[in-house]
């Protein structure tokens, strides 16, 4: 950010906050309170819940996978304060879009649950605001909740701030004082209520309104400070799509002006400069961006007329080109192969975008709004490794995509390593769990088969346990569907990266086989029934399969080659038993995210709008058979 100069002007107008928080702590909720609040709704609208998730995904996943922005209008004896609030997501996966969201704002709304307490996504998004030096109000949310623990909270909270201006102060001036002495909000997004004083535990604050977060929202969090009228410097830190309008750049100004029809320096990533018209110019006015003919030193911007802008791109004075830093995110953690379908099935997916350059004309478009994903080149030239953050980072790529008509083949998720200091590294994670008493010993055993070493066991005193965990990323690939398998659903499990460390060796963390198909055809209820004893099927009677289709799980560790396309010989003799009705038992659906924790090595998917399968990379069993061999062979020469 650029230093401020004596000609910098206040914007006392305007406030610029992100708000951030742990997953499910309530950031959406709390900025769906703040809008009925200020009048963003007109009395004919009828607002849903969590408006600013406006994704599908986002709706069905309960989650934020996209920072977004508004802007509320908020009176004071002062006059009119527009405050720019920015709805991070929580999930560690989505992290990118948290760091790009702190590159726009002046302050943070720290948000945590007054039951959890900090967690493992909390220490990520806080670390972030401290390293960049922006001040901090903690808002401890759900106070109503008949477990909230509020005074424990905020002690965990100020351990947590202690702990991470230490780990920073190497790296970064940072003032413990101050961190120390940050303002203190109780809430109840939900209500719509907040207040100084702390309530009771499991009771709602003494207020009726979110006044008393406004106003030490309007107190602690800086104005924007800029010179209108020094050269002009825009970073860009999110893309948009318009059909009218092409792509649009949002933009945090930092000093100068912006106006419609304006030539600015577009400058780019490779250190070109290049001049452009700005076509159009527009400002948030709660949910919705409005023309306007020019914007200065503080504000939040979306621009058009430069097709291929970037994030991390600068707009300059054409005359004095100054680019600012570009927004730098942390390395990737896992990876995928994606790739083109290549089953006998293709095209009978309800896909309609089935060739390689589509796909890689999507991954591509992928990488221009997505900063934290890289996409690379496999042996393949119909396939791609594409990095992330994450597992879910990815699926909800490939999902995405699978909406828009592709069919694809996804590989097995994969660690991202690194050689350091001549050792080859795998990055670790740090795992919070929070489960019943009586699941410990199932959640601990299954920790150690992952290679999870313990730092902390917490008790609540309500019958519950918070372990806390590092374990490498390899070890929570497939982790969730057992943990809450073993935990009868009752466990929470919550991660986010905490750096790279020594390979840890060979992990097994699957202990079934497959049922694989041996032939095309069609599933036979004869068949499924003759072989119901051997595991759990995927599939019913009349779905096709194919040779090297996964059709069900082995309880046993090997694969097994079956034929699920077998029918009943027709004979002129009738069983006595022939009228009685035999059941098949329900088969289980696995959902994307399933499927790929399920995949082991050898194992891929098939995607498609229509279809989900889970398939081996090699089709023919003979050919499977040989390279099992072949690799045996290696493994026992080395």
């Amino acid at each position: 950010m650029p230093a401020t100069s004596a000609t910098d002007s206040t914007r006392n107008d305007l406030r610029n906050v992100a708000i951030v928080a742990h997953v499910d702590h309530g950031k959406t909720t709390l900025v769906d309170a703040m809008l009925r609040q200020s009048g963003a709704f007109s009395e004919r609208t009828d607002p849903v819940d969590r408006v600013m998730d406006s994704n599908d995904l986002e709706r069905e996943k309960g989650i934020t996978i996209l920072a977004k922005n508004t802007a509320i209008r908020r009176e004071t004896s002062n006059g009119p304060v527009v405050i720019n609030v920015v709805d991070t997501p929580g999930h560690a996966d989505f992290g990118g879009e948290v760091e790009r969201a702190l590159s726009m704002v002046d302050g943070v709304l720290l948000l945590v649950d007054a039951s959890e307490g900090p967690l493992p996504q909390t220490r990520f998004v806080l670390r972030k605001a401290l390293a960049a030096q922006l001040p901090v109000i903690l808002v401890i949310n759900k106070v109503d909740r008949p477990d909230a623990r509020c005074a424990e909270v905020v002690d965990e909270t100020q351990d947590l701030l202690l702990e991470l201006a230490a780990e920073l102060d190497a790296e970064t001036s940072v003032d413990t004082e101050a961190v120390l002495d940050l303002p203190v909000v109780y809430a109840s997004a939900r209500a719509g209520r907040a207040s100084l004083a702390r309530p009771a535990d499991g009771e709602l604050p003494a207020e009726e309104d979110l006044s008393a977060l406004f106003d030490v929202l309007l107190k602690h969090v800086p104005a924007p400070v800029g010179d209108p009228q020094a050269p002009l410097q825009a970073l860009v830190t999110n893309l948009d799509a318009s059909s009218f309008l092409g792509r649009i750049a949002l933009c945090r100004i930092h000093s100068g002006t912006l106006r419609k029809g304006q030539t600015v320096g577009w400058c780019r990533a490779d250190g070109t400069v290049e001049k452009v018209r700005l076509t159009e110019l527009l400002m948030t006015e709660n949910l919705d961006r409005v023309p306007v003919a020019e914007a200065s030193a503080g504000d939040l911007v979306a621009i058009a007329g430069i097709p291929d802008i970037t994030i991390g791109d600068t707009l300059a004075d054409p005359e004095d080109p100054k680019p600012l830093p570009r927004i730098t995110v942390d390395d990737p953690a896992i990876s995928m192969t994606i790739g083109v379908n290549t089953s006998p099935l293709t095209g009978r997916n309800g896909g309609t975008k089935l060739t390689a350059r589509l796909v890689k004309n999507r991954l591509d478009q992928e990488l221009v709004g997505n900063v934290s994903m890289r996409v690379l080149p496999t042996d393949k030239p119909d396939a791609w490794e594409v990095q992330g953050r994450g597992e879910l980072a990815l699926a909800v790529l490939v999902e995405t995509m699978r909406r828009e008509g592709f069919e694809l083949t996804v590989g097995k998720p994969q660690v991202v390593t690194k050689t350091i200091d001549g050792k080859l590294c795998e990055p670790f994670e740090r795992l919070t769990i929070d489960v019943p008493e009586e699941h410990l010993g199932a959640v601990t055993q299954l920790m150690a088969a992952r290679k999870g070493r313990m730092e902390t066991m917490d008790g609540h005193g309500t019958g519950r346990i918070k372990l806390e965990y590092v374990v490498p990323a390899r070890g929570l690939i497939g982790f969730r569907t057992e943990f809450l398998t073993e935990t009868r659903g009752t466990g929470i499990a919550h991660q986010v990266f905490e750096g790279y460390f020594p390979w840890a060796g060979e992990l097994r963390t699957r202990h079934t086989g497959s049922l694989v198909a041996d032939r095309a055809g069609s599933a036979t209820t004869y068949a499924l029934l003759q072989l119901a004893d051997r595991g759990t099927f995927f599939v019913e009677p009349g779905d096709d399969v194919y040779e090297g289709m996964v059709v069900g799980e082995n309880p046993r560790a090997e694969d097994l080659d079956i034929n699920i396309t077998k029918e009943k010989k027709l004979t002129n003799m009738r069983s006595s038993t022939a009228e009685e009705l035999e059941r098949l038992a329900r088969p289980r659906k696995l959902a994307l995210e399933e499927a790929l924790e399920f995949c082991s090595a050898d194992e891929c998917v098939e995607v498609g709008p229509d279809a989900l399968r889970v398939r081996k990379v090699i089709l023919d069993s003979a050919t499977r058979a040989r390279e099992r061999a072949r690799a045996k062979a290696r493994n026992n020469n080395n």
